[in-house]
């Protein structure tokens, strides 16, 4: 099916090109002012903040920061997205690792600001806090930035972790993905990128799921030693900055980085392991029973059901079901929404070279978000569509909080991508014409909330057990595979085969590589927003004003600020029954209903 003319990103927002006039200058604008700062204030902020009026003078100095770490986003963004959009190009590779080179040495100049700073006496910084407006404006950034404090280095060894990055984490992590585009999957004769391969395992014909399941084992087999190298080298990586700098538990960096307690994390991984039998383990038994088995091939875990007719959307129909879905919430989301479709802020199209699955880049206050997606005319397209351009409305919302605090900790970053996908289900829905086709749909979304809740919740559970042997020593690749094996048996259940060759399937998912632990953010924020929209159907009137107000906070309130205007508290063990419910609710509704129906 012709998908119709698809929109690819417009990047001149940014630069017009990577060796533009513009990005050279800014380039070396962001290195004069890097060091003029350095030499203007390093070693001098306690004195600063205890003086006279010392209170408005450090917020000048922030903000001086923070106009910085806007110029260091716009040329970081403009480099990072050029190579999403095609990372076979040997001179925008080179461009990509130049320009990391360069941001990299400027960075370092500018390290000693946030180290230096938590060295302010704090009685003295409450003070200035309380005598400079300017300066209070920063405290959500102050707070956060003062949670770094118990595992901070001296400046030389926080250099020292800074630059060796370049060739050290992001050097293997750069490998991945370069190493992952190029690989390339026979399926009948055909060579496909891995984004297309893994579309085919939700083909309607089995014989076809099948195939590309088992190209995806035997590629990712073949170069299961270079993965496992990769893997074993990252996790030392994360272990050595963690024993340096304290942390008691293998996940606490991230732990801290999303502004959440381990205890929350804790809470949620145990409710939502604790519902598996509930939740995927049910859900499998049933939708085997529909293909008249006891059993599912692991390759048939997505599988279109056997009466599924669905049919393609092409791209204009996708736009317009989102949008349409935005603006029936509130149609500031859909004004917000618009300019993504029509001023070159998406690339959709799936091509040679582009990075596989889907994001939302939030750049800097200054310009706009992007979003890439793969886009293939699926209705689990349209929910990704949906997914992002959550995303993006989120980061547009909350640029007006600064360079410094727009952005948002992952576990609530998901909340309005989340959201936004639950609107668009929702809207289709109730346009489904017959009860068959409400079945399909619900089965389909009761699926995503798996692989979003379940399937994250084990990818976490299996990162945890792989880190955590690290310590111990290098792991074989079949003995990650081993870890594997066991925590998908675990969360998917006696009604899923799991076949030779799935023991490699852990090798292709990014987040393992490029932000550990990255995956229990997902979970969290279906969690979250099943709970929040639970709120929502309930008492509706004045809702969208609240939730709007909460994307606009970026990362300005902690989790439990953001929550209480709604009555939820992430901390308690209620919350996240509360959002299992709603996918035990739906399967609740497929088992009543016939597939005949």
């Amino acid at each position: 099916m012709d998908l119709g003319r698809m929109p690819e990103w417009d990047l001149s927002d940014l630069y017009s090109a990577p060796d533009s006039a513009d990005l050279k200058k800014d380039l070396e604008r962001a290195a004069n002012d890097a060091e003029r700062f350095q030499k203007d204030w390093q070693g001098r902020l306690q004195e600063i903040t205890s003086g006279e009026g010392g209170g408005d003078r450090l917020a000048e100095i922030i903000e001086s920061y923070e106009a910085m770490a806007d110029l260091l986003g716009r040329i970081g963004s403009y480099a990072g997205l050029l190579y999403a959009a095609d990372n076979k190009d040997p001179q925008i590779a080179k461009f990509y690792g130049d320009t990391s080179e360069k941001l990299t040495n400027i960075h370092t100049l500018l390290l000693f600001f946030e180290l230096e700073f938590n060295r302010i006496d704090s009685k003295i910084l409450e003070r200035a806090l309380e005598e400079s407006p300017g300066l209070a404006r920063y405290r959500p950034w102050i707070e956060d930035l003062r949670k770094e404090m118990p595992y901070q280095l001296s400046d030389e060894l926080e250099k020292l972790f800074h630059d060796k990055g370049q060739t050290g984490a992001g050097a293997w992590s750069r490998l991945f993905s370069e190493t992952m585009t190029n690989l390339r999957f026979d399926v009948d004769g055909q060579e496909l990128a891995l984004e297309a391969t893994l579309n085919l395992l939700t083909d309607k014909d089995g014989g076809i799921r099948k195939k590309a399941a088992m190209a995806i084992a035997k590629v990712l087999g073949d170069n299961i030693r270079l993965f496992a190298l990769i893997t074993n080298t990252l996790a030392k990586d994360l272990e050595i900055s963690h024993r340096w700098r304290g942390f008691s538990d293998i996940a606490d960096s991230r732990h801290l980085g999303n502004r959440v307690e381990r205890q929350v994390v804790d809470a949620l991984e145990s409710a939502v392991r604790d519902a598996y039998p509930r939740l995927s383990h049910r859900y499998y038994r049933l939708k085997a029973g529909w293909f008249g088995r006891s059993e599912l091939d692991f390759w048939d875990r997505n599988a279109p059901l056997p009466d599924d007719t669905s049919r393609l959307y092409d791209w204009s129909e996708a736009r317009r079901t989102v949008l349409t879905a935005y603006e029936g919430f509130s149609p500031e989301m859909r004004r917000i929404a618009e300019p993504f479709f029509k001023r070159g802020w998406i690339d959709a199209p799936a091509r040679e070279g582009k990075s596989p699955g889907a994001f939302a880049h939030p750049t800097v206050p200054s310009v706009h978000p992007y979003i890439l997606l793969n886009y293939m005319g699926k209705s689990r397209d349209v929910m990704t569509l949906a997914h992002e351009l959550g995303h993006g409305v989120h980061q547009v919302m909350a640029a007006g909080q600064g360079a410094l605090m727009a952005p948002t900790p992952l576990t609530l970053a998901e909340t309005a991508s989340v959201f936004g996908e639950m609107l668009t289900f929702r809207a289709l829905l109730d346009k489904a014409g017959n009860r068959r086709e409400r079945r399909i749909m619900l089965a389909g979304k009761v699926e995503d909330m798996i692989n979003t809740v379940v399937r994250q919740i084990a990818f976490y559970t299996f990162e945890r057990k792989l880190h955590t042997e690290r310590r111990e020593g290098e792991l074989t690749s079949a003995r990650i595979g081993e870890l594997w094996m066991s925590v998908q048996a675990e969360s998917l259940g006696p009604a899923i085969r799991l076949h030779e060759g799935y023991e490699h399937y852990w090798a292709y998912i990014p987040h393992f590589i490029h932000s550990p632990f990255y995956v229990y953010a997902y979970a969290f924020g279906d969690c979250l927003v099943n709970s929040l929209y639970a709120v929502y159907q309930n008492s509706p009137d004045g809702f969208a004003e609240k939730y709007l107000d909460m994307l606009r906070a970026g990362g300005s309130k902690h989790h439990r600020e953001l929550l209480a205007p709604f009555g939820l508290d992430a901390s308690s063990p209620a919350f996240w029954s509360r959002g299992l419910a709603m996918i035990e609710g739906l399967i609740d509704e497929l088992e009543e209903m016939e597939p005949s129906g």
